[in-house]
């Protein structure tokens, strides 16, 4: 039986932006539920931001969202700044009781925004590591797409959160408003971590990594 960590708190969140990378566009909200392995709430965090004025809207991106008003409302509503939102999320982050971990889905996208702006606006990061910055989160997080699909059994190219089953949601729509799916994501992974504790541990007793 796989022992389930009972000192980490994740941060799962969920980000929506007006275009693919925050390269180029702006990070519209988002929002994190912080929870245990087995289930625990520890609270939640949601803001909207004011889009950057160095950063433009992507055409394509900007299409889809016509087709989404309800989460547009929610996305552009009393927006907030982000040196103002960034700087009081971590204080939050670090108000979490243990060692906070951040999870996302896929990690690739909301991670990166969420880094960025963090790095940007508030000097620390997602990632955790041999950084000279203030340290909110530990490690490297953790994506939901690839513990998904590989607790699920199924092959790669159907690891998409899609496939995963509506009852692992809670039944929580996912309706591109930061904080249902946010809370969806928190469900699914209380999910995942209930099917690995049911399996075999295999621990290492000596790591090939230096």
């Amino acid at each position: 039986m796989t022992e389930i960590d009972p000192q980490t708190t994740f941060v799962v969140t969920d980000i929506e932006a007006d275009g693919p990378t925050p390269l180029h566009s702006s990070m519209l909200s988002f929002a994190s539920v912080a929870i245990s392995a087995t289930g625990e709430r520890f609270g939640e965090f949601e803001a909207v931001l004011t889009p950057r004025p160095d950063r433009q809207p992507d055409e394509t991106t900007m299409a889809w969202w016509q087709t989404q008003p309800e989460a547009w409302a929610a996305a552009t509503s009393n927006a907030e700044a982000p040196e103002v939102v960034m700087p009081r999320y971590a204080d939050w982050v670090e108000s979490l009781p243990g060692f906070r971990v951040f999870a996302a889905a896929p990690m690739i996208f909301d991670g990166l925004w969420m880094d960025h702006y963090l790095d940007t606006f508030a000097g620390t990061r997602v990632l955790g590591g041999p950084f000279k910055t203030r340290q909110i989160f530990r490690g490297g997080g953790v994506c939901l797409s690839p513990m998904a699909g590989a607790l699920r059994g199924v092959p790669y190219l159907n690891w998409g959160m899609q496939r995963v089953p509506a009852e692992w949601y809670g039944h929580i729509e996912h309706t591109h408003k930061a904080i249902d799916d946010a809370r969806g994501f928190a469900n699914v992974l209380v999910k995942l971590f209930s099917i690995s504790s049911s399996l075999e541990k295999h621990e290492a007793t000596e790591s090939m990594y230096r």
